[in-house]
């Protein structure tokens, strides 16, 4: 049996995230309006955008931090066949900086629109798997 690699979300199963926070540059602390990008990736992709997202959040690139969903199954996921990667800004109302870490991903890579929601809404529970409808602040 090979050696579980570490960080690897297609490989892990102990637990629902992978996480990754900035290592270089300064980044503002998050709001009560904190939010973040959702990128839903196929499973057969998802640790090669991963590795891309990883490698910009900790060069400073984007936010103050990223998440990616492990192959251990979520209620919460909508579709089984792709995985969610988080990409995480301060506050939702600068959209200047919001549309500038959309513009990073977009030279990461991810060009299909992708929905912005706050983390508030997360903490309510609004789910699109649960019915909720409009829970996005972006869609770009």
């Amino acid at each position: 049996m090979a050696p579980r690699m570490e960080n690897v979300p297609s490989q892990e199963t102990s637990e629902y995230w992978i996480y990754e926070l900035r290592k270089q540059g300064k980044y503002p602390e998050p709001t009560v309006r904190n939010g973040k990008w959702l990128i839903f990736v196929p499973v057969t992709n998802v640790d090669s955008v991963w590795g891309n997202i990883k490698k910009a959040t900790e060069e400073g690139r984007l936010g103050d931090s990223a998440k990616v969903a492990t192959a251990r199954p979520n209620p919460n996921a909508v579709d089984a066949s792709k995985k969610v990667v988080c990409v995480y800004t301060y506050d939702w109302t600068d959209k200047e900086d919001v549309m500038r870490i959309r513009a990073e991903l977009r030279a990461l890579g991810i060009t299909s629109k992708i929905p912005y929601k706050s983390d508030e809404d997360t903490d309510k529970g609004k789910y699109r798997v649960a019915g909720h409808t409009r829970i996005s602040k972006y869609y770009e």
